[in-house]
């Protein structure tokens, strides 16, 4: 909805009132009273139950006592926690003008890594300082979605017709991307280059220019599977053979481990903690593929909830976005449809590469997946969805005023 310019500006008896403001409702309350912040932490409480369920034979392995990764995870909750309560203090404005600061120091993190980053599985994705490893990437990725926001913003009618207007933010983001796939991390350059399109859409880009676009990254996205052999021989996989069947190939194992969790789940589970893939069949249990532990675990009941979880988080935040554009608070409207747009996306991606719907692919599931740097900044974008729905929440409650005033409807009755 497309409000008059100047709406801002109440009018009672003739005299100007004071255009409402964010501080006249505590954030506290705020938060306590969105629905985003349950369904967060229910998710996370979930996500961490799981870690320890599944983790308990590794760490008893690796570590020597089994609840190492429950509580390496609890640490990076509460560091997300803090770093969440310091960002929902923090205005949107601030964000919206040291945008291209937090991208400019995200890219210098990514190309650090490439020379200087901590090697694990043959990729260069982690920088470390001592005790804890930080990827960048999983910054780079917010840090690109607050910096587009800010851009659409400043451009908001041009990039409606100008292809120049266009092509400068894509190209840098693109940049951005390859220094992503180059660690390599190609789950994590696909993910951000879908939201970046997903919101050039809803900013109103060309539908020519999109589908250039798409096919252009269709383009660098077989480029970037042909360049790697072992991302070749899973697409590969993926299309010619039954993973059930072919399990013992080594391009089928995890996720015909991953199939076999699913199908001990049923519909209900085999119990939590009672589960048999985690006993070192499925790799990667208590991360990328820990969706599978839950469906053997909880059954399509806990995976079917969890999914409920995140589809409220993401309409939620569409929802805002929606709220936010009525409000002219065009940053926000735009990054709580990047923030929504990649919280979907992902749990989209994890699902289908969990179900074999997708070829196998590394890419955590939001708050439950075991890794520091995924959580913590996974809380930061939850944490900026609540600080969206608190600056909306008096332009919203205003409008509603005047809503109320105009059909004649005030406290205690029709006038």
């Amino acid at each position: 909805m497309r409000l008059p310019s100047g709406w801002l500006i109440w009018r009672r008896g003739g005299q100007k009132q004071k255009r409402p403001t964010a501080g006249s409702r505590s954030i506290s309350r705020s938060v306590l009273d969105s629905g985003i912040f349950p369904a967060a932490l229910a998710i996370l409480l979930i996500g961490l139950v799981m870690v320890a369920s599944v983790s308990m034979p590794l760490a008893e392995k690796n570590f020597g006592n089994p609840l190492h990764y429950l509580i390496r995870q609890s640490q990076f909750a509460g560091l997300g926690l803090l770093a969440g309560l310091v960002v929902l203090q923090i205005k949107l404005s601030f964000w919206e003008k040291f945008s291209p600061l937090l991208l400019l120091g995200s890219t210098l993190l990514l190309i650090f890594v490439l020379f200087y980053g901590v090697e694990v599985k043959g990729a260069s994705r982690w920088i470390s300082f001592g005790a804890i490893k930080m990827q960048p990437s999983e910054l780079a990725k917010i840090s690109a979605f607050i910096y587009l926001s800010s851009y659409l913003v400043r451009h908001r009618k041009r990039v409606c017709i100008e292809f120049a207007a266009v092509i400068m933010p894509i190209g840098l983001l693109a940049i951005v991307s390859v220094l992503i796939l180059l660690e390599p991390d190609l789950g994590a350059a696909v993910v951000l280059m879908v939201v970046v399109l997903i919101m050039m859409i809803l900013a109103g880009v060309r539908t020519s220019q999109i589908v250039l676009f798409i096919a252009l990254g269709l383009i660098a996205f077989y480029i970037a599977i042909k360049m790697e052999d072992y991302r070749w021989k899973r697409i590969v996989a993926y299309w010619n053979n039954d993973p059930l069947i072919n399990i013992q190939i080594k391009e089928n194992w995890q996720i015909g481990q991953s199939l076999l969790s699913f199908n001990n789940g049923g519909f209900s589970g085999v119990g939590l903690g009672e589960g048999l893939q985690k006993l070192f069949y499925l790799p990667d249990a208590h991360t990328d593929f820990i969706l599978a532990s839950i469906a053997e675990e909880l059954g399509l009941i806990g995976t079917l909830s969890l999914l409920a979880l995140f589809s409220f988080i993401v309409w939620k935040a569409f929802k805002l976005a929606q709220q936010a554009a009525a409000a002219n608070l065009y940053f926000a409207s735009y990054l709580a449809y990047g923030l929504g747009s990649w919280i979907g996306i992902q749990v989209l991606i994890n699902y289908g590469v969990n179900m074999n719907i997708l070829p196998t692919k590394g890419l955590t599931l939001p708050l439950i997946s075991y890794g520091g740097s995924s959580l913590i900044v996974m809380m930061v974008a939850i944490t900026l969805l609540m600080r969206i729905e608190y600056e909306v929440g008096p332009y919203l409650r205003g409008i509603k005023s005047g809503r109320k005033k105009k059909n004649g409807i005030v406290k205690g009755g029709i006038k």
